[in-house]
């Protein structure tokens, strides 16, 4: 599913505009990104858990040329489903 397919849904489940739908979508997701931003997590009741994490630095090698570099650390957007969401589909 895309967006366009994911707004079109969302608006007809919502009754409302694909045009409001859509910024609703739009609204939701800075906010989002904002608290992340802000190193907060986002927890959604009943389907998970968004945060960002740090990931450590690390050592890897080349395969080919058996060099070995250091990768910096950086931060990733993780995710932890809900234990009902887990029921429903683990």
């Amino acid at each position: 599913m895309n967006n366009k397919e994911f707004t079109t849904e969302l608006a007809r489940r919502l009754g409302y505009t694909i045009k409001d739908t859509s910024e609703l979508v739009a609204t939701l997701l800075t906010g989002m990104a904002q608290q992340w931003q802000e190193g907060n997590s986002v927890h959604i009741p009943g389907f998970g858990t968004f945060e960002v994490r740090k990931k450590a630095e690390r050592i890897s090698i080349n395969p080919v040329s058996k060099t070995r570099f250091l990768i910096p650390p950086k931060l990733v957007l993780s995710y932890r489903p809900s234990s009902a969401l887990k029921e429903k589909f683990w």
